[in-house]
């Protein structure tokens, strides 16, 4: 059976060859510290349930070195010419970016066809797991076609998933840390403490407050932590369970999607979501290094109204 076992291995294959891509660079004066990096992120995902929990602590303080000495630079040794990019470019246009759209067609339609097909009786692929194992089999499909179609070197696509992820560097692993830190408050009460602060403001059938307070918190926990999935269990274990769903009855899928919606409206206004909005803003070399967030906050705050409503008419409606 396909599960997420599988998907981890195909992950860890891909770290493995940007961290032996980034050993063979020697235009990139920090090679080894890449090499490093990223072959420890190829073990975590590898090995990371067999070393246990000191083992992957240790790895990730290793990681937090590395990029905190300052460890991780980017070469300039591209896979194609800038003439073969412009006359690609030329030639198909935004026909580049179907190969893109493999990947959430598979995952999408896939999803469907095993949930309304006898494909889910097969034990093909494990139930819990299917969408994400489908978008794997999305990335691989559309690997194919980029092969088939474009014709690029063998080494193409991880030379410049290798330049990509060397651009982007250790923020790339900050969404995995900051939901780990989501996990440990949760673990350490935070939660539950702030739920019993919440019972104490909130006035005994006061639901429009209680849902206003779990999505302001989804937006203030993400602001502070830079990730929806990281203050997610916190406002889970605070309001979302206790209050909206088990003292006032709400449908529980609508307040877990959209809770995490107005949490994402705070990654819109965070520079803490480094890779969201202070990264991009590098990668463009904008003056201001707050230029992404300037731009996103007038569609956050309207977007943050339209969830409150949602989850207020939504779920007890």
């Amino acid at each position: 059976m396909i599960n997420l076992h599988w998907l981890y291995v195909l992950a860890g294959a891909m770290f493995a060859a940007f961290a032996l891509g980034s050993a063979r660079d020697s235009s990139n004066p920090r090679r080894w510290g890449n090499t490093a990096f990223w072959g420890l992120v190829a073990v975590s995902f590898w090995f990371g349930d067999l070393v246990g929990d000191i083992g992957n602590g240790i790895l990730v303080l290793l990681l937090v070195g590395i990029a905190g000495a300052h460890l991780l630079g980017k070469g300039s040794r591209p896979s194609t010419t800038v003439e073969e990019r412009e006359r690609l470019s030329a030639r198909l246009g935004n026909k580049l970016f179907l190969p893109a759209l493999i990947i959430p067609f598979t995952a999408f339609v896939g999803t469907l066809a095993f949930t309304y097909t006898p494909l889910k009786d097969m034990g093909l692929i494990d139930p819990k797991s299917v969408t994400l194992v489908l978008l794997g089999v999305g990335v691989i499909l559309a690997l194919i076609v980029c092969y088939a179609w474009l014709r690029p070197p063998v080494a193409a696509p991880v030379e410049e998933g290798r330049r990509l992820i060397d651009s982007i560097g250790w923020a790339v692993v900050l969404p995995q840390m900051l939901a780990s830190l989501g996990a440990v408050f949760a673990a350490a009460g935070v939660g539950t403490t702030i739920g019993a602060m919440a019972g104490a403001i909130i006035p005994s059938g006061s639901v429009f407050l209680a849902v206003l307070l779990y999505a302001l918190g989804m937006v203030v926990f993400t602001m502070i932590m830079g990730n929806a999935f990281a203050a997610f269990p916190v406002m889970a274990a605070a309001i979302g369970v206790p209050i909206l769903i088990h003292q006032d009855g709400g449908n529980p899928a609508v307040i877990g999607a959209v809770g995490m919606l107005s949490g994402f409206c705070g990654t819109l206004m965070t520079p803490m979501a480094a890779n969201f909005n202070i990264v991009p803003a590098a990668l463009l070399e904008l003056k201001n290094q707050y230029g992404v967030i300037k731009a996103q906050v007038p569609t956050a705050i309207p977007l943050l109204i339209a969830n409150i409503l949602i989850l207020y008419f939504g779920a007890f409606r």
